[in-house]
């Protein structure tokens, strides 16, 4: 079956990574940061000067302590970064170089119930990876989810081909999919992207259903493939993972040990060379950045420039991120703005001249384009958001807390990354997926 996503927005950014993987440049710090999962409150379980294994639980969740984060190293404890009234920002790890790993017993998969599998994977610290629809948090091991969806493409500007990364995985990703498959008594889906199933490691698999998307972007996110093929109802949860996650899951249980390594795509126009690494969960980038990236005034992204995370020129990789955007700052004031015939600025609309070069790629930085101001009824959201949600209507629904209205406008079938374009298109500059993440905890909180 194939699905055709007529609503949507691709952005031709400059610096897309070639097809060439290497090894990360040799590095010794790596982080875990609980701002990487919404609802989390964390509890350290170790601190500075600690020594760990690979798979050593650094923090908990408080209110679920079999949910557990684990060292991507063995090594020390050389730093837990605090925020504003102490929140805890990073727990960071200089690694030993020995990868000396905790003990799991794992057995053969054939006889593990899904009580044992959801047990091994909470305590290697992988169940992390596994998030649930509504509201894109760690799942719940308690639930019982309708289904699990993985998509099997990302669409986001500059994303790394998974074709390219999963080449070769054939055999392990499908026994991550075994492993899935013990935790549903529903269906394995997987999104691809329409016409490249032949050339894909998911053209082998078996026990999962395959379905194609064409279209532009959010055609990738898995949210909106839940909600062309089987969207999320009130009461219902569904789980996701990312394709390199169902890899390291299926490497656990096919080795007995725990394995992060992870590829990411270094992007952006700011890139000497847009390349992929071989690296692992967690690692500092900054001797990526030292080696592969040119100028100073620069902004860099952990993910895509969508939905990623500004970090310093030292920072770490994010835990779901697959891949590091290079952008410049847009910290300058553009006099005339709009009213200039430009040639080099991207734009939806006929704004610029631009729109006479179809396939050109364009040099993006930070700027606004323009000031903050209330809703503007353009209709912008609606011609890139391919769901058939109001999206104004449900932020306005999120800034009242009305509960009810909320859900009737559809606040379980939608995450922060289906609703990053009307950010993107907004002429009010509307901070749309802050407010649908204000909306989820509204939300967590009156649910109980």
């Amino acid at each position: 079956m194939t699905v055709k996503i007529k609503k949507g927005l691709d952005i031709r950014m400059k610096g897309k990574a070639v097809f060439n993987l290497i090894s990360v440049p040799e590095t010794e710090l790596f982080a875990l940061k609980p701002t990487d999962f919404p609802g989390l409150i964390p509890k350290l379980a170790v601190k500075p000067d600690d020594k760990v294994k690979l798979g050593s639980t650094l923090f908990y969740d408080k209110y679920r302590p079999e949910v557990k984060f684990t060292s991507p190293v063995s090594g020390t404890v050389v730093a837990v970064n605090r925020g504003e009234r102490r929140r805890i920002l990073e727990v960071v790890v200089k690694s030993d170089n020995q990868n000396i790993t905790v003990d799991l017993k794992i057995g053969d998969l054939s006889s593990l119930s899904g009580e044992n599998v959801i047990n091994i994977l909470l305590s290697s610290g992988l169940w992390p990876t596994i998030r649930q629809r509504p509201f894109n948090i760690i799942a719940n091991p308690e639930d019982k989810p309708r289904s699990i969806f993985i998509s099997g493409f990302d669409s986001a500007p500059l994303a790394p081909d998974m074709n390219f990364v999963l080449q070769g995985l054939n055999e392990v990703f499908q026994k991550g999919v075994d492993v899935l498959s013990k935790l549903t008594e529903g269906k394995i889906h997987i999104g691809v992207k329409a016409n490249t199933l032949d050339d894909s490691v998911f053209n082998s698999l078996s026990n999962v259903e395959i379905t194609e998307f064409a279209g532009p972007h959010p055609a990738g996110n898995v949210g909106i493939q839940i909600n062309h093929t089987d969207p999320v109802n009130k009461g219902e949860v569904v789980w996701v993972v990312n394709p390199q996650d169902v890899v390291m899951i299926g490497r656990l249980f096919e080795t007995g040990v725990l394995d992060v390594e992870r590829i990411i795509a270094f992007v952006g126009s700011e890139v000497i060379n847009p390349i992929y690494y071989k690296t692992k969960l967690g690692m500092s980038v900054k001797e990526m950045v030292e080696t592969n990236a040119s100028g100073s005034n620069l902004r860099y992204i952990s993910g895509n420039a969508l939905t990623g995370t500004a970090i310093n020129r030292e920072g770490y990789i994010g835990y779901y991120d697959q891949q590091l955007t290079v952008i410049p700052e847009g910290n300058y004031f553009e006099p005339f703005g709009w009213m200039m015939p430009r040639l080099n600025k991207f734009s939806i609309s006929m704004s610029y001249f631009s729109w006479m070069m179809p396939k050109k790629e364009f040099i993006f930085d930070t700027n606004l384009n323009g000031g903050k101001r209330n809703f503007v009824m353009t209709g912008q959201y609606e011609k890139v958001f391919p769901m058939n949600i109001y999206p104004v209507e449900l932020l306005k629904a999120i800034i009242v807390e009305d509960f009810d209205l909320m859900e009737n406008l559809g606040i379980y079938e939608v995450a922060e990354e289906d609703m990053a374009l009307c950010e993107f298109v907004c002429t009010s500059k509307t901070e749309v997926q802050a407010i649908l993440r204000k909306g989820f905890e509204y939300m967590l909180k009156e649910l109980g």
